[in-house]
C-alpha cells in the first residue's frame, strides 16, 4: 500500500513576548520529508550475532524535501530519549531501493560490547534521522503524528522511523497465562495496562489470542485467533482467519512478529480488513506478568 499525504514538521523557533504559538502562523509551517518502508530484510539476529544482520528496505516519500543520508541509532528497548541513543553509523541516500541494515558487530561497536553477550530475547530499536539536502533532519522527536492521522505511530503511512531487532530465543511452551497489553492503541480492543489471558495451543508451537481479540466487550469470537511460532528463535506468523465479528467480521488477513518465551515477550503486527476495509498492520504487545 503507498503512502500518501505529506508529513508537516515544525522548526523550531524562539517565542516573543513569551506567548507566540508558532502553529498560529502556517508560514511557520514547512514541507518535511520521511522515509517509507517497503519491505523489512531481517529483524532477527542469528548465530553467530557478529556476522548476523538486520535490516529494511525504505525509499523516501516523493513528495517530501529531497533526503541526503540516513543516520541510524540504536538503543536498547525503546526511547524517544535521544540521551540513550548511539549512533551505529550514516548510509548515503541514492535514489530507488534504500538498504539500512545493521550488523551485529555495529551494534555492539555502538554500545561498546561484545555483540556475544546481548541476551536471548532482548531487543533493539533502530532509530532512522534523515538528513535532508538542505541540511535540516528529520526523526521521532521532530515530525508529529500528521494532526493525528498517525504519521510516526500509525500503521497508515508505513513510515520507517525505527525498527525493532531482536536476538531470538527457542520457543518453550507452555506460555499462557495473565499477560498486561503494553500495546493495542491502533485496534484498540484493550487498554493499555490491562491484563488478558493467552491460552496455549491448539497445536504445538502455537498460542491463542482470542481472549484478547475480540474483547467480549466489543464482539464476539467466530474463529481462534491462533498464532504459529517457531521453535527455534520465537519468529511468530498469524494466518488468515476470521477472529470477531463487532456486528461485522474482523478479519486478520496475516501477521507477523515474535512470542519470546524466555522473557514472556509477545510482539505482533496484524493485518486486519473490518468489514472488508483494509486497516492496514494493527500492532499488538503483551508482556507476561
Amino acid at each position: 500500500m503507498a503512502a500518501v499525504g505529506i508529513g508537516f514538521a515544525v522548526n523550531s523557533c524562539k517565542k516573543s513576548g513569551g506567548s507566540v504559538n508558532p502553529l498560529t502562523d502556517v508560514k511557520n509551517n514547512t514541507i518535511g520529508s520521511y522515509l517509507v518502508l517497503d519491505s523489512s530484510i531481517n529483524l532477527t539476529f542469528g548465530s553467530p550475532i557478529a556476522t548476523a544482520s538486520v535490516g529494511i528496505v525504505v525509499h523516501a516519500y516523493a513528495g517530501g524535501e529531497a533526503v541526503d543520508h540516513t543516520l541510524l541509532f540504536a538503543v536498547k528497548g525503546t526511547s524517544y530519549d535521544t540521551t540513550n541513543w548511539r549512533l551505529v553509523k550514516s548510509v548515503p541516500y541514492t535514489s530507488g531501493e534504500n538498504k539500512l541494515v545493521v550488523t551485529g558487530a555495529e551494534l555492539g561497536t555502538a554500545f561498546g560490547v561484545d555483540p556475544s553477550t546481548f541476551a536471548p530475547g532482548s531487543f533493539y530499536t533502530v532509530y532512522t534521522r534523515i538528513v535532508t539536502k538542505s541540511g535540516k533532519t528529520y526523526d521521532v522527536n521532530n515530525t508529529g503524528n500528521n494532526a493525528g492521522s498517525g504519521l510516526v505511530t500509525g500503521p497508515t503511512y508505513f513510515s520507517a522511523f525505527s525498527f525493532t531487532a531482536y536476538v531470538g530465543c527457542a520457543f518453550v511452551a507452555p506460555v499462557g497465562g495473565t499477560y498486561k497489553v503494553v500495546y493495542d492503541d491502533d485496534w484498540q480492543d484493550n487498554a493499555d495496562g490491562s491484563l488478558v489471558q493467552v491460552t496455549d495451543g491448539p497445536g504445538a508451537n502455537q498460542i491463542n489470542l482470542s481472549q484478547v481479540w475480540p474483547n467480549p466487550a466489543y464482539g464476539t469470537i467466530i474463529k481462534p485467533l491462533i498464532v504459529n511460532v517457531n521453535p527455534l528463535n520465537g519468529e511468530a506468523t498469524v494466518p488468515k482467519v476470521d477472529f470477531g465479528n463487532y456486528g461485522y467480521t474482523a478479519t486478520a488477513a496475516s501477521g507477523t512478529g515474535y512470542v519470546l518465551s524466555c522473557t514472556g515477550y509477545i510482539t505482533l503486527s496484524i493485518d486486519v480488513i473490518a468489514a472488508g476495509s483494509d486497516q492496514g498492520n494493527l500492532k499488538l504487545i503483551l508482556q507476561k506478568q
